[in-house]
């Protein structure tokens, strides 16, 4: 039977994706992509050419059939989201769970992620971190949430899209404006950049510009101890 790969690609530098990756998706047969027409710019980068399948979050469980029927045939597949680590706020989680499920062997290919970049230019992400993703763009929800994970003190990762970051910092704000936060904007693009500070002082930096625009990573540091 056929093996289905999980592989990691760039978060944006397409300099970053691994050599088992690039080894992967030239030998498998089929590449399944949450996206074919943004996965279509890496693989043409480094010339591989294979047969594209749309793999996203609305279509994920129908698609995981087809590529069980792929894998039956003896062929191995690949599986890349439009960035980073599938499954981490990224498609990928129902597809391996029905692979699985059909008996067929899944592997890990791992390389870059937003949430391990974030934390490995922190320096005092604290011993324990949680991983939230992206939070709901109802505002109701997002305060709750907020608050939620303020409460436990550790802390905790974010991804954020241009047009909601400012309301997530101005929330935390409202809840503790002193908390520590870590912005990474681009990261590992042409215009990456961070931002750190206490929220309110981020949060003021955000404000001052004419547009915000990029995409975020967001780490809360934990609660500094008396």
């Amino acid at each position: 039977m056929g093996k289905l790969y999980i592989v990691a690609t760039p978060i944006g530098n397409l300099g970053d994706i691994t050599f088992r990756a690039l080894e992967i998706l030239k030998s498998v047969d089929t590449i399944a992509c949450e996206d074919t027409r943004h996965s279509v710019k890496l693989l043409n980068h480094y010339e591989i050419r294979k047969p594209l399948i749309s793999c996203r979050s609305q279509n994920e469980a129908y698609v995981a059939v087809k590529i069980a029927e792929i894998l039956s045939s003896g062929q191995d597949v690949a599986y890349v989201s439009d960035a980073g680590t599938p499954g981490l706020s990224d498609p990928g989680n129902k597809l391996v769970q029905i692979i699985r499920t059909e008996g067929f062997e899944v592997i890990p290919i791992p390389g870059v992620s937003a949430f391990g970049a974030i934390i490995s230019v922190a320096g005092n992400s604290g011993k324990s971190v949680t991983f939230d993703g992206f939070l709901s763009p109802k505002p109701g929800k997002r305060r709750k949430r907020v608050k939620e994970l303020l409460a436990r003190e550790d802390s905790f990762v974010l991804y954020e899209s241009p047009f909601r970051i400012v309301k997530l910092v101005k929330d935390i704000v409202e809840a503790e404006p002193d908390r520590i936060l870590l912005i990474g904007r681009e990261m590992t693009k042409i215009y990456e950049e961070f931002i750190e500070g206490p929220a309110q002082e981020v949060l003021e930096i955000l404000k001052g510009r004419e547009k915000v625009k990029g995409e975020f990573s967001l780490l809360v540091y934990e609660r500094k101890k008396s």
